[in-house]
């Protein structure tokens, strides 16, 4: 039975899906003004190895992804480059879906873009007016009255008192209380602007998602996930608002299960654009074959903090080398699962436990040993197929282990001359010439194999 950590609850409870055999998840998606980072990669690898997961565990998933086209940073960064928001916001949502694809991440079933659900959210605004939830403020912004929601607070586990002395709150005049939150922002001059019934302006971030994820999922689904850090403001205004708008009758949850995954850290500090401490997803491709970026975010837990280095890079390239090292031999494709052998039994109770990932990355190890010590085909099999799930070594080995892309400066060409300068030597018998040609590679971690097809190499 599958459990997973709820944040609302603060534990981990068995997944009871509101309608048998099927699941409506959705995702926090990105703000389109510039390239995915670290952060966002791992947001969208880890829900779509959930996905994954839920899917071969037989259930029929409906996943949603937003895609946020309105906001302060897309229109000042638009104003900066002398650029129209479309083409601002159509660039990068190039750019994130590019990035996706090379990560191995499946499309979501639906990608809403917030400025396709205006109508809808200015209705929930209304909603939240005639409830006494919202009020306009003197500045013209529409507000949402915390005060007046008494469930505020419940997924940070924090008092209002708590969360006025501890967080960091916007502080308008405008406002009767800190914690209050626009809904919709009055437009200032020279700002893109909607017409609405309280003049002219745009949403406030928190309520696009309560707008886009009822539309798509229902007034109650069952997953909402997104980077720990939108924990609170953003997922605790999500509830109000919601909840506030449509929970006629007292208990009835907006969402069932809350799931955030953990930070990337680098050097020990939050990655963040204020550190200037951030990598984007072509930093690091440019470097690292993507897959190994995938396999180093799964790895880790989800929930766990991702450490970010080359150091780390380089090891998960290492490690899954040598996954793909012990399928060389084997041309094997993915299978149907018999999940009542001992290795897959095992993977699957890692899955079931709140995505163990890291658990079930072992299992995929103990079976490369025995593919390696035994030449097992039926290892191998399971070995691709377990893999397949988790979105991993999906290549012929050979793609992988011959075309990685190298940090330190060793090409796939120039690895291909330099074995070619070793086949001329050897054919005019200078073998020393030969030898240090091998030696030198050696060096740079590229091992050599010589086969009656020719040489191949792979990174030791």
């Amino acid at each position: 039975m599958l459990k997973l950590y709820n944040t609302l609850t603060r534990d981990k409870q068995e997944f009871r899906p509101l309608v048998p055999g099927q699941v409506r998840m959705y995702v926090c998606g990105m703000t389109v003004y510039d390239y995915c980072h670290l952060g966002h990669a791992r947001v969208m690898v880890v829900f779509d190895m959930i996905t994954r997961w839920l899917r071969a565990a037989g259930f029929d998933v409906t996943y949603v992804r937003n895609i946020t086209d309105i906001d302060d940073k897309i229109f000042k960064r638009a104003t900066e480059n002398n650029e129209p928001i479309d083409a601002l916001t159509s660039r990068f949502i190039q750019a994130m879906r590019e990035d996706a694809a090379a990560l191995g991440v499946l499309k979501p079933d639906f990608e809403p873009r917030a400025a396709e659900y205006i109508p809808q959210m200015q209705e929930i605004i209304r909603l939240l007016e005639k409830k006494g939830l919202a009020y306009v403020a003197p500045d013209g912004d529409v507000n949402y009255s915390v005060r007046d929601f008494p469930g505020y607070g419940k997924l940070s586990g924090k008092s209002l008192e708590d969360l006025r002395a501890g967080e960091r709150v916007e502080v308008s005049h405008a406002k009767r209380d800190p914690l209050d939150f626009v809904l919709w922002k009055r437009a200032k001059q020279g700002e893109p602007a909607w017409p609405s019934p309280w003049g002219p302006g745009r949403p406030g971030w928190h309520i696009e998602c309560s707008t886009m994820s009822s539309a798509l999922l229902g007034r109650h689904f069952d997953i909402h996930g997104g980077g720990q850090d939108l924990q609170f403001p953003h997922h605790e205004n999500e509830i109000a608002q919601s909840e506030g708008a449509f929970n006629e009758n007292e208990g009835n949850p907006f969402v069932n299960y809350w799931m955030h995954n953990g930070f990337v850290r680098v050097d020990n500090e939050k990655m963040s654009k204020s550190l200037g401490n951030f990598f984007t997803v072509r930093e690091i491709l440019a470097k690292y074959d993507a897959e190994v970026a995938r396999f180093f975010i799964l790895r880790a837990h989800y929930r766990s903090p991702l450490s970010y280095s080359d150091h780390h890079l380089d090891d998960a390239r290492h490690a899954l080398t040598r996954l793909y090292t012990a399928l060389k031999a084997h041309d094997v494709a993915v299978m149907p699962v018999d999940w009542n052998e001992p290795r897959a039994a095992r993977f699957r109770e890692a899955m079931d436990d709140d995505f163990n990932t890291p658990e079930a990355v072992a299992v995929l190890f103990d079976l490369a040993n025995e593919v390696n010590r035994d030449g097992s085909r039926p290892a191998a099999v399971l070995l691709k197929s377990l893999a397949g799930i988790l979105g991993l070594l999906g290549r012929r080995p050979a793609e992988f282990l011959q075309g990685e892309p190298a940090a330190d400066g060793w090409t796939p060409e120039r690895i291909q001359a330099q074995i070619e300068a070793r086949a001329a030597a050897k054919k005019t018998k200078n073998y020393a010439a030969a030898d240090r040609i091998r030696k030198h590679l050696q060096d740079a971690g590229i091992v050599l194999e010589d086969t009656p097809k020719g040489t191949i190499w792979r990174r030791g």
